[in-house]
């Protein structure tokens, strides 16, 4: 066996590794081998029958758990195994905590260790009381809100139109022996910053990375922050095509309204309050990035966030009223609504990127048109094929050839060009190859 996640090799013992037990306890257990080296080979140690009455002492008297520890042999030479079961309280080591994260040993602090602590509670960042704020503190208005949005969706009975301020909290389990969470802060609290520094929106327009032309800040409880960008972005940094059904007024938005919203409540539910930063919205000729702070669950990757379709947000109690409030349809199928109300507006689906704790999706605008395409030095015959595939979803090498009546080499090399360009992207194999936006 070779060094993994629940695995570590130390030739020699040292009082330090009391490190890594605490860490195998405070994650998914593990076995520490004394004895081998880093390949898992067995060296030996020579004082082995001290070691064994020594080690779980040390265990029980500075971790306060047990630990299995065995002693082995492998061709005449003794050796130290250490087996660490997880434990559902955190384990301390003199008041410091360790984790183990893929074969790598941490400490955890400042903002990691309270969430930490908050998870092995039970509890998470937006179910924490918060102490000398009451109801009569909170926004009346919101409440409002709250009940005909939820009503109109039919998540709350009608019954409860005329519940109190404190009866709505109620209902949503934001009391805890009269003291308000900060989920009950943030969604009804008319400045929430008082309570939690970056809790706002920064929104911006960029010519260029770094030209800005003009930028707006959102402040006030999250369903006002969120209607406020929602009207922000559709009136005053996309534009609307304005069409009549009859008599009926049509707008069609540059990028779905709903995927658009999607992602705001994503970025609002999923980030990581305890960092000082507003979610920021950037905001191009030809796109929308949307941060927030925040990371994906533990040994999550963005492919897994695209199979699994959605994590759970990180604040579940604000999701919850989201959800209450008819914002959104359910948890845990985010990516799938914004990328199918993406493809049938004929753009490209949403990207996403996480990297450390920065969080991203970002939409593109269709650049698929004769105008868009030629300013970035196509051909007539590559934005005929462009077309093409935006109206059919692909093309062969032959339709190429057909569509500009043109000769094999000549297809490859526009087709080539297209795809170093980005716009195009190969797809099958041999006589199967197509080629997509």
């Amino acid at each position: 066996m070779s060094e993994s996640q629940n695995i570590e090799y130390k030739s020699l013992w040292h009082e330090e590794y009391l490190d890594w037990i605490c860490g195998f306890a405070n994650a998914h257990g593990g076995k520490l081998y004394i004895g081998k080296d880093d390949n898992g080979k067995v060296i030996g140690i020579a004082d082995y029958k001290n070691l064994m009455e020594k080690i779980p002492n040390k265990i029980k008297n500075q971790l306060g758990i047990t630990a299995e520890v065995n002693l082995l042999q492998e061709n005449g030479k003794h050796y130290i195994e250490i087996v660490v079961t997880p434990y559902s309280v955190p384990i301390s080591l003199r008041g410091r905590y360790f984790y183990r994260s893929g074969s790598v040993k941490q400490e955890l602090t400042g903002a990691a260790l309270n969430e930490f602590l908050l998870e092995r509670i039970g509890k998470k960042w937006d179910s924490v009381p918060v102490p000398n704020v009451q109801v009569e503190d909170l926004k009346s208005e919101t409440f409002t809100f709250f009940k005909e949005k939820g009503i109109k969706s039919n998540r709350i009975d009608e019954d409860c139109s005329n519940d109190t301020p404190f009866q709505v909290l109620e209902n949503l389990k934001f009391v805890d022996k009269n003291l308000l969470s900060r989920a009950a802060i943030m969604l009804f609290h008319p400045d929430p910053e008082k309570f939690v520094s970056g809790a706002y929106i920064n929104i911006g327009f960029f010519r260029t990375d770094s030209d800005l032309l003009f930028q707006d800040e959102v402040h006030g409880n999250l369903f006002e922050q969120v209607e406020k960008t929602m009207d922000f972005l559709l009136t005053k940094y996309t534009k609307a095509l304005i069409s009549y059904e009859g008599l009926t007024r049509v707008e069609a938005y540059e990028y779905p309204k709903d995927a658009l919203r999607e992602a705001l409540l994503n970025a609002v539910a999923h980030k990581d309050y305890t960092g000082p930063y507003p979610i920021q919205i950037s905001v191009y000729a030809d796109k929308i990035m949307i941060w927030n702070y925040g990371r994906l669950p533990e040994n999550w990757t963005v492919e897994d966030l695209l199979d699994k379709h959605s994590s759970q947000p990180r604040n579940p109690d604000i999701a919850t009223a989201f959800f209450r409030s008819g914002y959104v349809e359910s948890w845990g199928r985010g990516v799938d609504k914004m990328k199918n109300l993406c493809l049938e507006a004929k753009i490209p689906a949403p990207q996403f990127s996480c990297k450390g704790n920065d969080f991203w999706t970002v939409f593109r605008k269709d650049i698929y048109n004769k105008e868009d395409l030629s300013k970035l030095g196509l051909s007539e015959r590559q934005i005929k094929a462009v077309l093409y595939v935006k109206e059919n979803g692909k093309i062969t090498n032959k339709e190429y050839q057909e569509l500009n009546n043109t000769m094999d080499r000549t297809a490859l090399r526009d087709i080539e060009e297209l795809m170093s360009k980005e716009i195009l992207k190969r797809e099958g194999e041999g006589k199967n190859t197509y080629y997509r936006i």
